[in-house]
């Protein structure tokens, strides 16, 4: 007995030592850490964002159910408008996903990717204006009030 306390003893204090799993997922994300990965993210979001305001207003283009931009209505433009459109989409997607990305990875890792991802969906529909469309969960659009 007084050989096995001595190693239980140094088995407990090795096991105190061992690093900490990252918090469950559920724990609350914060959009706003300042990682450089997330601050170059953002940035170069908010630089885009005067180019699909101009699609926004007029709803050719919306937040899709998964907080990626869609392609609404293209029917009132010429080729080379659908064109930029088309390309806006491509640049800001990926973009977004990477904000995502980076935001989980700020908070210990990918297992914190979904929450990350419904956080960051939640804001984006409150920060859409009045009158822009926005995609259900059926893929039905609709203007927020």
């Amino acid at each position: 007995m007084k050989r096995i306390l001595p190693l239980l003893l140094i088995a407990f204090l090795a096991f105190l030592s061992l690093p900490l799993a990252a918090a469950p997922p559920s724990e609350e994300i914060n959009l706003d850490i300042g990682t450089p990965p997330v601050i170059l993210v953002k940035h170069t979001l908010a630089q885009r964002s005067s180019r699909l305001v101009y699609f926004l207003n007029p709803g050719v283009i919306g937040l899709g159910y998964d907080g990626m931009i869609k392609l609404r209505d293209g029917s009132r433009l010429n080729l080379p408008q659908l064109q930029i459109v088309g390309k806006l989409i491509d640049q800001e997607n990926p973009d977004r996903n990477s904000l995502i990305y980076a935001i989980a990875e700020g908070h210990g890792g990918q297992q914190f990717e979904p929450a990350a991802r419904a956080a960051q969906v939640k804001r984006w529909k409150a920060q859409f204006h009045s009158g822009w469309w926005i995609e259900d969960e059926q893929g039905n659009w609709s203007q927020k009030p």
